[in-house]
């Protein structure tokens, strides 16, 4: 009978070792599928890509709130990120303050709207300085 009771012991341990292995791999495939999605879609705050300046690289869209397309990244300068000539409506360089910067991860996702950003974009880096916010 004792032989009995451990193998039902043995059997009922390596059935929640089964299990228990089971659930992380579940976990580890989740996390694994949300990163991908967040990536692929540029939704959601990735890892090392906090809100602010950290990840500002040139090239980088600029995405307003709205979803439009507000400019590209010339480079950032002086607190603000220059916007690139060839990509403004004007032929001209912009300058939007970092302190619109929601978040950034492929792209650069700014607080305010497409209309808020285009009458409140500077020509300077310095004029950056008072509007922050």
């Amino acid at each position: 009978m004792a032989d009995f009771k451990d193998r039902v012991a043995n059997a009922g341990h390596a059935v929640a070792d089964a299990a228990k292995t089971a659930g992380n791999a579940v976990v580890e495939g989740a996390k694994d599928a949300k990163d991908w999605v967040a990536e692929k879609t540029g939704l959601g705050h990735k890892e090392g890509c906090a809100p602010g300046s950290g990840r500002v690289e040139e090239r980088m869209d600029v995405i307003a709130s709205c979803g439009k397309k507000v400019g590209v990244v010339d480079h950032v300068e002086g607190g603000a990120i220059k916007l690139t000539r060839k990509d403004s409506p004007d032929g001209q360089h912009h300058f939007i303050p970092m302190g619109w910067v929601d978040h950034v991860d492929t792209h650069v996702h700014l607080k305010k709207n497409s209309m808020e950003a285009q009458q409140g974009w500077k020509a300077d880096a310095t004029s950056c300085g008072s509007c922050g916010a």
